[in-house]
């Protein structure tokens, strides 16, 4: 090497951002869009204030959740194309008008004006700024995959534990117009910052050591399994296969987060304030999940991480409806929790394993349409099958036998992977002879 390229090399180097401080961004990122998760907290102000019913006023956080699906999806390719930090300002100013603009629909007292703002406005704010830094982690951490996209993905869930007080208070203090309107201006700001230093990696960056560690067999590391675009993934089998896996996790634990209390009180018999601190507690599991268990997936592989989940969940649905015990219905409940949110932030990396990271925002996109249906389908098909029964323990037996099919596809997409990845090495070992 002359010393025109060393120089060349070491300017790079130079310029090459922090991984870690990406990674700080995009949690900054997801601490701000994941205060959906705290829209409770409006709720209850906005009935006795406006009249309006709680169905009405949930409805638009329903909104929000359908659209940040549908958004993810369609604006996957902008992210690929446009780049993390453009679509995460783009989120920013989607999110930040959305929420203040929830303000102007309160001061008005129209609900279609509310709707418009946070459902649709925010949504769409919600679903661009989730997938915009992930497949960028993704790519700054080859090693660390799981890690990465949790400690994102845990951001949005422990959003809840700092926006929910922050929300309280303010609507006690200031109003809940007025209230809007500075968590919308926080929210952008928070975002816009933490977007500038959003970038990919220089191509062909790997961290320092890696390709040392893969060599001396300290890194097992196989490969992606393909480079696909969008397009050629939703024509595979195993899109199919993960998308039907998360749609099963998400629609049974968003429904039993949607009646956590009364579902407590009625099998466990606990009283309404304990019922009260379980669905607290709900949020703390939810986000250890989403980092522990996506941690752990860079250990022993996405495939047996989302084997676990379903074990897991089996056990727990098909014995709920039976525990009598309070601390124990809430080690199952909470055991729950933790593979809801294990589930989200796995599945980015599950996504680079077998698709590759050159459309990783666009698949992950497509994927969360899996979330948005869930949504839906979760807390109507709980409240239906209540309705026809008067309780719960029919649903939970239902949910287990989900979660027994969510079970066998992933035993199949686990042998799918192994099979195309034996495949791959004896197409290479070919090519070398």
């Amino acid at each position: 090497m002359n010393k025109k390229e060393l120089g060349n090399l070491q300017k790079k180097q130079k310029k090459t951002k922090n991984r870690w401080l990406i990674a700080a961004s995009a949690v900054g990122v997801h601490i701000s869009i994941g205060s959906a998760y705290a829209w409770s907290v409006f709720t209850k102000p906005m009935v006795s204030t406006y009249g309006w019913e709680q169905t009405q006023v949930s409805l638009a956080f329903s909104i929000a959740i359908f659209m940040l699906g549908m958004s993810a999806a369609f604006m996957g390719r902008f992210v690929e194309k446009q780049g993390p930090r453009r679509s995460a300002m783009l989120a920013a100013t989607f999110f930040g008008v959305g929420v203040a603009g929830s303000g102007l629909a309160t001061a008005l007292e129209s609900l279609f004006m509310l709707y418009l703002f946070y459902g649709i406005i925010g949504g769409i704010g919600l679903g661009i700024g989730y997938i915009a830094p992930v497949s960028t982690l993704v790519k700054w951490f080859p090693d660390r995959r799981g890690l990465a996209t949790g400690m994102a993905i845990m951001g949005f869930g422990f959003a809840a534990l700092l926006s929910g007080p922050a929300a309280e208070y303010l609507i006690g203090a200031v109003g809940i117009s007025t209230t809007f309107f500075i968590l919308g201006a926080i929210y952008f700001i928070v975002m816009f910052a933490a977007s500038q230093y959003l970038a990919p990696p220089p191509e062909g960056w790997v961290p320092e050591g890696f390709n040392e560690q893969e060599k001396l067999g300290e890194k097992k590391n196989r490969g992606d399994l393909s480079q696909l675009t969008a397009n050629e993934a939703v024509k595979t089998k195993r899109f199919w296969m993960l998308w039907t896996m998360l749609f099963l996790n998400v629609t049974c634990g968003i429904a039993v987060i949607s009646v956590a209390s009364p579902m407590a009180q009625q099998i466990a018999g606990l009283t309404p304030v304990a019922a009260a601190t379980m669905v607290g507690l709900m949020g703390l599991f939810n986000g250890v999940g989403r980092i522990g268990w996506a941690t752990l997936s860079d250990y022993i592989g996405r495939p047996n991480v989302y084997i676990a989940f379903f074990v897991i969940q089996v056990a727990a649905f098909f014995l709920l409806p039976s525990l009598t015990s309070a601390i124990l219905f809430q080690v199952f409940v909470f055991a729950i929790l933790t593979c809801y949110g294990g589930g989200f932030a796995s599945i980015p990396a599950y996504i680079g394993d077998i698709f590759g990271t050159k459309q990783l925002g666009a698949i992950h996109g497509y994927i969360l349409t899996a979330w948005a249906m869930a949504g839906v389908v979760g807390p109507i098909l709980l409240s239906r099958i209540y309705d026809a029964t008067g309780s719960y323990n029919v649903t939970m037996y239902i949910f287990g036998v989900m979660f027994l099919i969510a079970l066998a596809l992933s035993f199949l997409i686990k042998m799918e992977i192994k099979k195309l990845h034996e495949h791959q090495e004896q197409h290479s070992a070919s090519a070398v002879n």
